[in-house]
């Protein structure tokens, strides 16, 4: 009779196994996936990728050097657009000789919501401008606009 008594237990064990072993996989490719693959900086989209990098971080200074001269003349009636979205999405790139415009989706976070977190998502555009040799923004998403002595972090 022990030995009928003693099977309902391996089993329990090795179900119990199997779903640690899961779980421990599960969380393995969670916390192994990395983050987003590095775009070429020399391409329009690997610009907005380290502008918006730039931006989200509070790093005014680096986010500027993405800019031509010409961007900064949207300041004039600047007012800080709050905080800096959470991430930025590219939806597509149209590149011609000179000029390129990046879509992207632009997430914004917000930790005061009537039933806790909430999270939205707005479609925007970049146009960049080739200078030299060298693909600059020309105009932001109203979220992402960095003008000089501003500081993006709240």
């Amino acid at each position: 009779m022990n030995t009928a008594v003693g099977k309902p237990d391996r089993v329990l064990l090795v179900i119990v196994l199997a779903i640690a072993l899961l779980v421990i996989v599960a969380l393995a490719a969670v916390f192994t996936r990395g983050g987003p693959q590095v775009l070429d900086e020399t391409t329009p989209q690997g610009v907005v990728q380290r502008y918006s990098t730039a931006v989200i971080e509070g790093d005014t200074a680096t986010a500027s050097t993405y800019l031509t001269p010409a961007a900064g003349s949207l300041c004039r009636s600047y007012q800080e657009p709050g905080p800096p979205p959470s991430r930025v999405v590219l939806i597509s790139t149209t590149e011609r000789s000179s000029t390129a415009v990046v879509r992207v989706s632009v997430v914004s976070s917000d930790s005061d919501g009537l039933f806790g977190p909430s999270e939205y998502e707005t479609e925007d555009r970049f146009s960049l401008i080739k200078t030299d040799g060298k693909w600059l923004v020309d105009q932001a998403p109203y979220p992402l606009l960095v003008c000089a002595g501003s500081s993006v972090k709240p």
